[in-house]
């Protein structure tokens, strides 16, 4: 029976591979199959780093490292900063582990030793990094959003290395964004970066990535509005997609080029998701004090495109508790798996999802309960496990203290290895001896099983 539901979704993601740049959806409004051009363009000069420590010139910044196996796995620590409000990140590829943060990004290889480690001021400064590895033009990209830049601007800086190596050229592009609020997501596809962040008229943009990598002045292409969360591109497709989980609705934009090499955005589905959870989550108890720690939002942190399918994980209201939900959508809007991690007494938040080129799956999070503390972990299913499901909780560390309260690390990070496409790592968040926030870095490496 699992082999035959697995051939059945594995049909689909080869259809849906197949269909997903050109087909369009039929569930939704009249806005669907509606195409719209930027509203504004404008060229950004870069601001090239010779290498990553601009050869030495800024202050190395040493956090982390410490590889250990726990649960069966190679686990080591990331930034030790102490902050509540941490924002971890990684990327992964070119051998290497790029680990970002809102104090600064660190190097490390992949056996989890520290290589290299500078500031956001390396990179024109900023917080709330977002980090990603293009595999199909092999460079590492990050954003820095400054909210406090003299020209009062509040650039986006958007990162790109030239190579795969972290360790050697970038080049960085601030782009304005003088009505922006916060720091936003990022997503590339084969051809396109994409940007997106609350504020201002104009909460979307796109650049080339080849542009960006040789370090040439980009055309950035500004579009009304915000498009949804830029998804991270694994398939071997040039559009870029954009995504909008609402109350009720589903939608997908999708970016794509037209004869002149100029961006235009159509909509490509606006369906019902019939989600019986999508409640905004409430913040979860924690032992040795009445202080609830923050959930998150419902919103996914991170949506994947592979194997023709798009897929997320958020974090929900399930019977009055933060839970976990993972998802695999078709391209017309159909959810062909929905999987739930939840606890009759603890809460699971923070979460972000992997998906590697077998269409295994790794989904990571936070555990908080009143019986213990804020702790880091992971779960996984192979793409011939029954569909729907997940395996066993995996304990990837364990939490000292109590936090005090309020918003809690913000965000993780889970993402496929780009050297080899199978291999998936998360960074979570674990609550120390301060009660504060460190970091730990895990990756999940699937043996063939017999």
């Amino acid at each position: 029976m699992d082999v035959l539901l697995k051939r059945v979704v594995s049909s689909a993601c080869l259809l849906v591979a197949i269909l997903f740049c050109s087909a369009k959806s039929t569930q939704g409004q009249d806005s669907v199959g509606t195409e719209v051009g930027p509203v504004r363009t404008e060229v950004v000069q870069p601001i090239r780093n010779v290498s990553f420590n601009k050869n030495g010139t800024c202050r190395e910044r040493r956090q982390g490292g410490n590889p250990r196996e726990v649960s069966g796995h190679l686990v080591f620590d990331g930034s030790q900063d102490g902050d509540r409000q941490v924002d971890p990140q990684i990327a992964v590829g070119g051998g290497y582990v790029l680990h970002g943060t809102n104090s600064g990004l660190i190097i490390y290889d992949k056996q989890g030793h520290f290589v290299q480690g500078v500031s956001q001021r390396c990179f024109n400064g900023g917080i709330d990094p977002k980090l990603f590895y293009d595999p199909h033009n092999k460079v590492f990209g990050f954003d820095l959003w400054d909210p406090w830049d003299r020209e009062k601007l509040k650039p986006v800086n958007i990162s790109v290395s030239e190579t795969s190596d972290p360790r050697g050229a970038w080049n960085t592009y601030p782009v304005p964004a003088p009505r922006g609020v916060d720091g936003g997501g990022i997503g590339y596809s084969k051809h396109w970066i994409g940007y997106t962040f609350p504020g201002g008229k104009e909460q979307t943009f796109v650049l080339k990535t080849a542009e960006a990598k040789a370090g040439k002045p980009v055309t950035v292409y500004h579009f009304s509005g915000s498009l949804g969360h830029p998804v991270v591109t694994q398939d071997d497709v040039e559009d870029l997609y954009f995504v909008q989980l609402r109350r009720r609705k589903l939608v997908i934009n999708r970016v794509f080029s037209t004869k002149d090499g100029s961006p235009r955005v159509e909509q490509v589905v606006n369906a019902d998701h019939g989600l019986k959870y999508n409640g905004r989550p409430p913040a979860g108890p924690q032992k040795d004090t009445r202080t609830t720690v923050a959930a998150g939002d419902r919103n996914p942190k991170n949506l994947v495109l592979q194997g023709g399918c798009l897929w997320f994980s958020h974090t929900v209201n399930c019977e009055g508790r933060a839970a976990v939900q993972w998802h695999q959508v078709a391209n017309d809007g159909t959810f062909l798996q929905t999987g739930l991690i939840s606890h009759s007494e603890h809460s699971y938040i923070q979460t972000t999802i992997a998906v590697n080129k077998n269409l295994d799956v790794l989904v990571g999070f936070q555990e908080a309960g009143r019986d213990m503390f804020v702790s880091p972990r992971f779960a996984f299913r192979k793409a011939d496990d029954a569909p729907n499901q997940l395996r066993d909780v995996v304990s990837i560390g364990e939490g000292q203290a109590a936090t005090k309260g309020g918003p809690w690390g913000d965000y993780s990070s889970s993402v496929m290895d780009g050297d080899n496409l199978t291999d998936m790592w998360t960074i979570q968040s674990v609550a120390d001896k301060r009660g504060q926030g460190d970091t730990v870095i895990a990756r999940l490496r699937l043996k063939e099983e017999k």
